[in-house]
């Protein structure tokens, strides 16, 4: 779905994959479809096609946000969720670093860069790619400079226990606005909430959680 010729031919007629999936050869087994929240309707179509075809299907995306909030079918009891986090240094092996990581992130293209300059610019690009395609286009906020001044905050707070009205404060928003910030960051995949860990249930919902960035 990243061609936009693609993502609106689907995005008008879903239907039109089963027509695509009936016409393959019968030992074409499995079907991936890429960026599928661009196309939400297309899930009806899977559910359809997992009901009557014998092929199996693998969705990818980069934003939940859409899907969930959008009221798509999400394929409950016929799908599997996975999520595909950066390189681990089980995979990586030799080329583990600890000290790189923490510095520049284990996305695989990072280790196709060969000095810290073009590293520091692929990420800048990457940045700058996750604010227009995710957050703009998508209308995830009404305005993307007060999301990029809170994603320079939030940054700065990896790792750390987050409280909201700190980081309203440092950023000049209000505390509601933050929280859906990181309901957004959360919603794209950019990073995780870690809740405290605490044997009593009563404990835990006292303290703050930590966000940690992909």
């Amino acid at each position: 779905m990243l061609l936009p010729s693609v993502e609106d031919r689907f995005f008008r007629h879903p239907e039109l994959l089963i027509a695509e999936v009936s016409a393959l050869q019968p030992s074409i087994k499995y079907i991936v479809i890429d960026e599928i929240q661009k196309a939400p309707k297309l899930l009806e179509v899977v559910h359809h096609l997992i009901e009557k075809s014998p092929r199996l299907f693998a969705m990818t995306g980069s934003s939940a946000r859409k899907l969930r909030h959008g009221g798509a079918n999400l394929l409950a009891g016929r799908a599997f969720t996975k999520h595909l986090f950066p390189l681990t240094s089980k995979e990586l092996g030799s080329q583990f670093v600890l000290d790189d990581v923490l510095r520049w992130g284990s996305l695989p293209k990072i280790y196709q860069l060969d000095s810290a300059e073009r590293k520091d610019d692929f990420l800048f690009a990457y940045a700058n790619s996750y604010l227009k395609e995710e957050i703009q286009a998508e209308q995830l906020v009404r305005r993307i400079d007060h999301f990029r001044k809170f994603l320079e905050v939030a940054a700065q707070s990896n790792g750390l226990l987050i409280n909201f009205s700190n980081i309203a404060r440092d950023t000049g928003m209000d505390g509601k606005t933050v929280r859906s910030y990181y309901e957004i960051l959360e919603d794209t995949l950019v990073g995780f909430w870690l809740e405290p860990f605490q044997t009593s249930v009563r404990k835990r919902l006292k303290q703050s959680p930590k966000f940690y960035f992909f």
